[in-house]
C-alpha cells in the first residue's frame, strides 16, 4: 500500500470514529433530555396529586354514619277515616327490665284472633287516635315506613307497622337538649344490624338496627324519653339509662314479642315510607313498593 493510501486510510477510520463519537454523544444528550422531561413530569403529577388530596372534600361515610343534611324525607302521613283505637289492657310486666309497662298482646303474636282489651292489628288507611301515647301498638297504616333516625316527627300509624315487625321505637319531648338527642343518635348507631328476608315484592332489603328514633310533635310525652315496642313501653329521663340497651336486647327482632317477626323494616319507596336523617340500616330504597 502506497504512503498515499495508508494516509487517506487512517484519515477515513478517524472520520468513522470522530462521527460515531459524535452520533453517541447526540444519543447521549437525547437521553438525557428524556429523563429530565420524564423526572419533571413525574414531580409535576406528584404535586397535582399533593394538590387534590389537600383541597378535595373530606370522603364521606357510608349512610348508615353519617346523616343525610336536607335530604330527609318523612314518611307519608296516612290519609282518610279516623280511627279510636279500643282501650288495651295493661298487664304484669314479666319481662325482667324494672320500669317496663306492659299491655296485652293476647293473640297477636299468637293465633291472630282478636281479643277484649288485647292490642288490635288491623291496617286501616286514615289516621288512628291511640289509647296510649306513644303508641305502644293497635290499628296501623298497611305500609310500614323506612327504620332509622328522623329529625322531625313521624306518622304514629306507619312507626306502629314497625313495632307489628319487630322494631323499637324510641321517641322524645322536642325540647329535650340538643346533647341529649345526640347521645340517642349515638345510642342508635352503637346497635347491631340485623339480616333481612326478601320483602313482598322481592326486593332483598339486606339488614337493619331495627330502631326508629323520632321527636314527639309536643311536649306530652309521660316522660322525656319512651322506648315502646308492641305491647311495652319504658319511660326515661336520661339517654345515658341503661334500661335502654336492656329494652333493645330483649324486644327487638325477638320472635316471642314481635308479631310479625323477620318482616322487613325498610324497603318502601321513600315518598311513601320516608328517608331518614340517619339510615337505620345498608340497603337503599328501592323504587318498588311494598305493604303487609
Amino acid at each position: 500500500m502506497s504512503k498515499e493510501s495508508a494516509r487517506a486510510s487512517a484519515e477515513h477510520r478517524k472520520a468513522v470514529v470522530a462521527a460515531a463519537r459524535k452520533a453517541e454523544q447526540r444519543r447521549r444528550r437525547v437521553r438525557t433530555t428524556g429523563l429530565i422531561a420524564g423526572m419533571i413530569a413525574v414531580a409535576a403529577a406528584v404535586v397535582v396529586i399533593i394538590v387534590i388530596v389537600v383541597t378535595r372534600p373530606t370522603a364521606t361515610p357510608s349512610s348508615a354514619q353519617t346523616p343525610l343534611a336536607g335530604k330527609q324525607i318523612i314518611p307519608a302521613a296516612s290519609v282518610g277515616a279516623k280511627t279510636t283505637q279500643a282501650p288495651a289492657t295493661r298487664v304484669a310486666n314479666t319481662s325482667g327490665i324494672t320500669g317496663v309497662l306492659a299491655w296485652d298482646t293476647t293473640g297477636w303474636p299468637g293465633d291472630g284472633a282478636a281479643h277484649a282489651g288485647a292490642l288490635e292489628h288491623t291496617h286501616v288507611a286514615g289516621p288512628v287516635s291511640y289509647d296510649v301515647v306513644p303508641p305502644v301498638g293497635g290499628p296501623h297504616n298497611p305500609v310500614w315506613m323506612n327504620a332509622g333516625v328522623y329529625t322531625t316527627p313521624i306518622p304514629s300509624e306507619r312507626a306502629v307497622h314497625n313495632l307489628e315487625h319487630g322494631a323499637v321505637w324510641i321517641t322524645y319531648n322536642p325540647n329535650l337538649p340538643a346533647a341529649e338527642v345526640a347521645a340517642l343518635t349515638a345510642f342508635v348507631t352503637r346497635q347491631t344490624l340485623i339480616a333481612e328476608p326478601a320483602s313482598a315484592v322481592g326486593i332483598s332489603n339486606d339488614s337493619n338496627r331495627y330502631v326508629d328514633l323520632s321527636p314527639w310533635a309536643t311536649n306530652a310525652l309521660p316522660s322525656p324519653i319512651v322506648i315502646s315496642s308492641w305491647g311495652y313501653q319504658l319511660r326515661v329521663t336520661s339517654p345515658t339509662d341503661p334500661r335502654l340497651q336492656k329494652f333493645v336486647d330483649t324486644f327487638r327482632d325477638n320472635q316471642k314479642y314481635s308479631p310479625e317477626f323477620g318482616a322487613p323494616v325498610d324497603g318502601i319507596p321513600i315518598l311513601t315510607g320516608g328517608r331518614p336523617a340517619l339510615d337505620g340500616g345498608t340497603q337503599p330504597n328501592p323504587a318498588g313498593s311494598a305493604a303487609n
